[in-house]
């Protein structure tokens, strides 16, 4: 775990010197310089002390860089196909157990009928589509948006003249080992 480079960074981008967060922590400049370079494992009490005075909160300096923050910059967002190549679908982030996505699907196009470990959220970003699962079956235009278990069968179909654009949230639940190496 590289906590005191976490504390560097965050020192650096608030502008605040090595001296002014003993003065503000009561801890001596060799102390912080170690706990910086990782040359010492300081204890939660002095964590919580400095994590304070840097105005975050404390978990923050304990997550790893896979742990932090995951950014996709529009241009670098992978687009695949699904449905004999007439769904477009844009996969916008992924972290752990969870995923989002832009789907486009054309007139008349479905995503076919299917199920996975899992939950889903659908937001209709243009046109109208048809959401089936089971017995339900609902009709929904730009701006509705429902959620369902993925498990069970299900189905979303352009019933509009024009691209139906649809985002969507897929999270599912990790065993502990998929967990520790998301």
């Amino acid at each position: 775990m590289d906590i005191g480079s976490a504390i560097r960074t965050i020192r650096k981008q608030k502008q605040i010197t090595i001296m002014q967060m003993c003065e503000g922590t009561g801890l001596s400049k060799g102390f912080i310089s170690n706990v910086e370079n990782n040359k010492t494992s300081p204890s939660i009490a002095t964590l919580e002390s400095i994590a304070d005075y840097l105005n975050v909160p404390l978990p923050y300096l304990l997550l790893t860089p896979e742990q932090r923050m995951n950014v996709v910059r529009k241009h670098e967002r992978q687009e695949t196909t699904a449905g004999s190549g007439q769904i477009k679908v844009q996969h916008l982030t992924a972290k752990g157990a969870m995923r989002m996505s832009i789907v486009e699907l054309p007139p008349g196009a479905s995503t076919g009928i299917s199920k996975h470990v899992g939950e889903e959220s659908h937001l209709i970003l243009q046109g109208k589509i048809r959401a089936e699962q089971g017995e339900d079956v609902e009709l929904l235009e730009e701006g509705d948006s429902f959620t369902w278990n993925a498990i069970v069968p299900h189905e979303v179909a352009n019933i509009g003249d024009e691209p139906a654009i649809v985002l969507i949230a897929v999270s599912k639940e990790l065993d502990l080992d998929q967990l520790w190496n998301a």
